[in-house]
């Protein structure tokens, strides 16, 4: 077996009726491009993972994700510790890595380049020793993950009116950031670490992130009412939230989070319970992904114009 495809059942809005289709066009792109594969469904948290594993031990140099961004995040990480190639075909809610790195939202186009295209080298992140490949973050970014995580139905208005319900009770908490022998200490809502730019769906939250920087963005943001939460809103689908009030950005290759209680905190997404203190370091060039040829002539063209 040359490949993988491990296909997330529930990721996404409405995955009853896609599980076959998604399983025959697997094969069907397999067997078109003459690529010894295999297609395995996953059945719950943790279990990406283990069939990624499982993958690789016969043989499998590239392993696709199917899925939304956790579901990336458990093969990323089976990939990276094994040093084969991750693909992916994005099909959750908000495919906000996929979004960054520029795939291809329609299946089949997203298929050939997970099991064809050219390979890239990009950043990961580690928190609390768990590894992300887009974002991470503690606050009211890691209770809103928790509070996606339990939907029943997912989408835009979905997200908003359950973000809207949790703002009316979250309290914002102090947070200590220490990083390259400087520290500061904040009342923030959410502390954001970025590898990459958005959460998906447009909401770009680190518009200055890049993959292949060798460093992550750390991004705190003010409390605020919320009137003013919804005003400034835009400014996350601008690409401009860098340029609010009480919103402040640094980069670096570690960074050391502290708060006076325990914190909760995500990775592309799911949640953990951490201790006071959370360490946070990049992992330079250690994901290799397949993306679009396109996108990798204009890698190389703004690194050398740069």
């Amino acid at each position: 077996m040359d490949v993988g495809i491990i296909i997330n059942p529930v990721a996404g809005r409405q995955h009853s009726r896609i599980v076959s289709p998604r399983t025959q066009l697997a094969n069907e792109v397999l067997d078109a491009e003459g690529i010894d594969g295999k297609v395995k469904l996953t059945d719950g948290r943790g279990s990406a993972y283990a069939i990624a594993e499982e993958m690789i031990r016969s043989g499998a140099q590239t392993v696709v994700a199917w899925g939304g961004d956790g579901t990336i995040n458990e093969v990323a990480k089976a990939t990276v510790d094994a040093g084969m190639t991750l693909g992916v075909v994005p099909s959750g809610s908000g495919n906000g890595f996929a979004r960054g790195l520029g795939l291809q939202a329609q299946p089949r186009l997203a298929l050939k380049t997970a099991l064809t295209g050219p390979t890239r080298l990009i950043d990961a992140g580690e928190i609390d020793s768990r590894l992300f490949v887009n974002l991470a973050g503690v606050g009211f970014d890691a209770h809103l993950a928790d509070v996606f995580n339990h939907l029943r139905v997912r989408g835009r208005w979905s997200y908003f009116t359950s973000g809207i319900r949790a703002l009316l009770t979250y309290r914002a908490a102090n947070y200590t950031v220490s990083f390259e022998r400087q520290q500061f200490t904040i009342n923030a809502l959410l502390v954001a670490i970025a590898n990459g730019p958005e959460y998906g769906l447009g909401a770009i939250i680190a518009p200055m992130a890049r993959f292949d920087d060798g460093a992550l963005d750390v991004i705190s943001v003010a409390p605020r009412n919320l009137a003013s939460l919804l005003l400034q809103s835009r400014r996350l689908f601008s690409g401009t939230v860098h340029c609010l009030p009480g919103v402040r950005f640094i980069s670096g290759t570690a960074v050391e989070i502290s708060a006076d209680q325990p914190m909760r905190f995500h990775v592309d997404g799911e949640v953990y319970e951490g201790s006071e203190h959370l360490l946070v370091r990049v992992r330079p060039s250690c994901l290799s992904v397949r993306v679009p040829s396109a996108r990798v002539k204009m890698n190389s063209k703004n690194r050398s114009d740069g």
